[in-house]
């Protein structure tokens, strides 16, 4: 799909195309639409990102909520699913999963919300070893980190969807 048929999207049909963008959050999309045309995928990742960092505390958490656990067995949406295989952790060992398992439910007892990560060029070892280091920021800290995660993850589902 390229940049100039999203510029000519009608409002449901760009909230449809770019809803799932931002995890189970067409909302972004949707306010985003007013924006257009945009010039570049950048442009619009820009103001996708925007909508979500001046929207109101409880929109954000949500956002951070409507995440999935990482290496979780459960249903996921397809880009998580995807981009959970490229790190492979759609193939942990029984004990991988539950190192996982228990680091995930540790991370979200402490936060309130799942771990996020942009795990693209990531291995599973990476990937824990980001969890078990950032299991030690504040609250705060860690939800600055948590959307520079969601604007890394959304910019490469983007970029990986429109050409230009």
């Amino acid at each position: 799909m390229n940049l100039s048929l999203i510029n000519d999207l009608t409002k449901e049909q760009f909230t449809e195309t770019l809803g799932a963008v931002f995890e189970h959050s067409p909302w972004v999309a949707e306010q985003a639409y007013e924006a257009r045309p945009f010039n570049t995928v950048d442009e619009l990742h820009d103001v996708m990102v925007k909508v979500v960092v001046d929207s109101p505390e409880e929109s954000k958490i949500a956002l951070f909520r409507a995440h999935p656990d990482l290496a979780t067995r459960i249903k996921i949406g397809d880009y998580s699913t995807k981009e959970q295989q490229g790190a492979g952790l759609d193939r942990l060992t029984p004990e991988e999963f539950d190192i996982f398992s228990a680091s995930n439910q540790r991370y979200t007892d402490k936060f309130g919300f799942p771990f996020i990560l942009a795990v693209r060029g990531k291995n599973k070892s990476d990937i824990l070893a980001a969890m078990e280091t950032r299991i030690d920021n504040s609250l705060k800290e860690e939800a600055d980190e948590a959307l520079w995660q969601i604007a890394r993850i959304t910019k490469f589902r983007l970029h990986d969807l429109i050409t230009e």
